[in-house]
């Protein structure tokens, strides 16, 4: 027994950099079954199921390797005039991997970490930031988004259904 115990205890532990690097495989796999968008030209694009709560699917560009997108709803926080919550997401074709390089959920990143934060403080940030959009795209898989109820749409439709509503 003690040589079995010896065994584990020399396994290899994933470090905190391969589990953010799993955290992006598994938001590649989870937005590929959802809108799969390494198929969508660039565009805006919204999925509507019924709740009156939209979601708007910017394609930003599309790259050889690499697509750029923005998910986010119609809501825009009346301090900033953002939409809120919002994730800026880099999706590699070649790597089968989905990045969040930005998101929005009542602050900046520059407010959470600083201009120059340390490399663990960054991995971390990086660390919520993908986990929050793994959650928030299984959230909208559940709720019944997906390629079915994704819709093109033109540019001033999408501006037009995001200004904040003056009924009230």
């Amino acid at each position: 027994m003690p040589t079995t115990l010896s065994r584990a205890a020399h396994l290899p532990k994933l470090g905190r950099f391969g589990w953010l690097m799993g955290l992006y495989a598994e938001n590649y796999a989870r937005l590929s079954r959802l809108f799969a968008p390494t198929d969508l030209v660039p565009g805006r694009y919204v999925s509507s199921i019924g709740d009156g709560l939209d979601l708007h699917l910017d394609v930003i560009e599309t790259h050889r390797y690499t697509v750029e997108l923005r998910i986010t709803y119609g809501i825009i926080d009346p301090q900033t005039g953002e939409p809120d919550p919002s994730a800026f997401v880099r999706v590699y074709r070649d790597a089968r991997q989905a990045e969040a390089t930005h998101c929005y959920v009542g602050r900046r990143w520059q407010d959470v970490i600083g201009m120059f934060p340390p490399p663990a403080e960054l991995i971390s940030h990086r660390m919520r930031m993908n986990t929050f959009l793994g959650k928030w795209v299984e959230y909208l898989a559940e709720r019944g988004h997906g390629v079915a109820t994704l819709e093109r749409v033109e540019f001033d439709a999408v501006e037009a259904s995001m200004e904040p509503s003056s009924a009230g």
